[in-house]
């Protein structure tokens, strides 16, 4: 174990000295605007609040026995994929075209280059090393989304190793082709404003192949009762506040752009969630707090992205669709062997597959209200490439994890709970032999 520690500290040495150089702290006079900067710090640390705000969600919605582990599902990929982005992650997603499909990792090993300067068309106004935090909590957070799909089930380790190779081989080529001045959805004039594709298509369609590749849990028979309303609540508020900074903060400017993105935002979520929770009166369920929250949740992510080509009337159809269309697949889904235990891929995946489709229908320029057909093309022919591609190489990943760290949880793990098998911690009273067991 010491020798262990002392390898780790030796690399964190070298990795400190090999990217070791004078900082640039002073901005060039004329070329970066303080009120966008101050305006995208505020923004950044609004995204990286909805990290923590999903952890709530989540773990809220789970069984009180896999609280915790939910929770840290999200909250360690603050810490994973913040060192991976720094490393070459960054590089990856908006290095130097290679094909247009994925960054040259030399672009920005280790950050060099990502200075307080302006950088071209990625940065044209603020500091490269702020754009860089900014698309950071964006890589955090698409695979946190995916765990709703296989919650309770999981052993964590291996859900690190998958969440490490989620980023480089899915994540970041596709952040690339869409977000890159040079990438080949961009070329094409798909328009995504925010990461409908980028994050919500692609964690949706890789929580699909996820909860097919593990099957139910072994006491899918039981009614799922979520642990804490008042939780999900909570995680549903700090993910409306911080989907402001999402989707505002797209625009990379306090500018007009930004204020509307801001004020559709906010009214295709209002419209969602009257939406879903009237489709639950209309089926004959009770108007319900966690109906109100998932409703929310939904019009967010239909509205990404479009959020900065869409007017506000725009933003209510897409908003009130986007419930509809979900809340059908949810209960669609609820009919068949499928175990998505949270409903990613209907609220996540079906939410930004709508918002892709209906921006191509709504944008005030190109799109198919308007007349013009061509983007709406696109955005098919985009999503027709994006979903099997992400599915098989979900699907493949799972399998490789599973052949070097097993991925499910034995059955006695799974009936006891993640938080004392994989974490020896619970928010009820357990014994001292179940917190120091083995985990399985």
């Amino acid at each position: 174990m010491r020798k262990r520690a002392t390898g780790l500290l030796t690399l964190l040495v070298v990795v400190g000295i090999l990217s070791a150089r004078l900082p640039n702290d002073v901005m060039k006079a004329g070329k970066v605007d303080a009120a966008n900067v101050a305006w995208m710090l505020t923004a950044t640390g609004l995204v990286m609040l909805m990290t923590p705000g999903l952890s709530f969600f989540y773990g809220g919605m789970v069984r009180g026995k896999n609280a915790i582990s939910t929770m840290l599902q999200s909250f360690i990929a603050l810490a994973v994929i913040s060192l991976i982005w720094v490393v070459f992650g960054f590089s990856l997603a908006f290095g130097d075209s290679i094909g247009g499909v994925i960054g040259d990792p030399r672009t920005f090993f280790l950050f060099r280059g990502v200075t307080s300067e302006v950088h071209g068309a990625l940065s044209p106004t603020i500091p490269l090393s702020l754009f860089a935090l900014f698309q950071l909590k964006f890589a955090v957070i698409t695979p946190a989304l995916i765990t709703g799909a296989f919650a309770e089930r999981v052993r964590f380790s291996a859900y690190l190793l998958f969440m490490v190779l989620f980023s480089i081989l899915i994540y970041a080529p596709l952040a690339h082709c869409t977000w890159h001045p040079d990438g080949l959805l961009r070329k094409w004039g798909v328009l995504d404003f925010a990461g409908g594709t980028v994050v919500h298509v692609s964690a949706g369609v890789a929580a699909l192949a996820g909860a097919r590749f593990f099957g139910r849990r072994h006491d899918h028979d039981r009614p799922h009762e979520p642990s804490n309303i008042p939780l999900v609540m909570l995680g549903t508020g700090m993910l409306w506040f911080g989907w402001f900074g999402f989707n505002a903060g797209s625009a990379l400017a306090a500018d007009a752009t930004a204020i509307s993105a801001f004020l559709v935002t906010n009214t295709a979520s209002a419209a969602a969630t009257v939406a879903w929770l009237l489709c639950d009166v209309i089926r004959g369920k009770k108007p319900s707090a966690l109906g109100a929250c998932i409703g929310a949740v939904v019009g967010l992510v239909a509205i990404t992205p479009g959020a900065g080509y869409v007017g506000i009337g725009s933003s209510i159809a897409i908003g009130g669709l986007g419930a509809i269309v979900s809340n059908i697949a949810v209960h669609l889904k609820s009919k068949t062997t499928i175990d998505d235990t949270l409903d990613v891929f209907p609220c996540h995946g079906v939410g930004g597959l709508v918002g892709m489709l209906l921006t191509a229908v709504f944008a005030t320029q190109g799109g198919a209200i308007h007349g013009a057909t061509r983007l709406l093309g696109v955005h098919i022919l985009a999503m027709l490439m994006v979903v099997p591609l992400v599915y098989l190489v979900s699907a493949a990943l799972y399998r490789i994890v599973d052949v070097a760290i097993p991925f499910r949880v034995t059955a006695e793990d799974e009936r006891l709970g993640l938080d004392v098998s994989q974490h020896g911690e619970s928010i009820y009273e357990v014994t001292e032999s179940d917190l120091n067991r083995p985990s399985g």
